[in-house]
């Protein structure tokens, strides 16, 4: 795979991993379906975003240890990805809170 595919492919696996918490009510996507009245808490939901930006560092680092040799990275670099994160979780966000569905 290239090193553009590459970026690529977290780029997309992070938009995916950030809104899938505001997306379904399952928790952890593969667990029962949450029990309360209105689905998963707003806290449950932010954890599971968090286990999801492991995740997906995760996918990153192993292509970027397939390209080649690995980069060190600072504290920066992750207040700057974990940023971006929350930012591509916006749509997820906006659907599941501030959108009003009549019914």
């Amino acid at each position: 795979m290239s090193q553009t595919a590459s970026i690529w492919l977290v780029i997309l696996a992070a938009l995916v991993a950030a809104n899938l918490p505001f997306f379904n009510q399952r928790w952890l996507l593969l667990g029962p379906v949450a029990a309360q009245r209105g689905g998963k808490p707003l806290g449950m939901r932010l954890l599971e975003m968090l286990l999801l930006y492991f995740l997906v560092g995760g996918l990153a680092l192993m292509l970027e240890r397939r390209a080649g040799q690995i980069a060190p990275q600072g504290w920066e670099f992750y207040a700057v990805t974990a940023s971006l994160f929350l930012t591509l979780a916006f749509p997820g966000f906006v659907y599941r809170y501030l959108v009003h569905r009549r019914g």
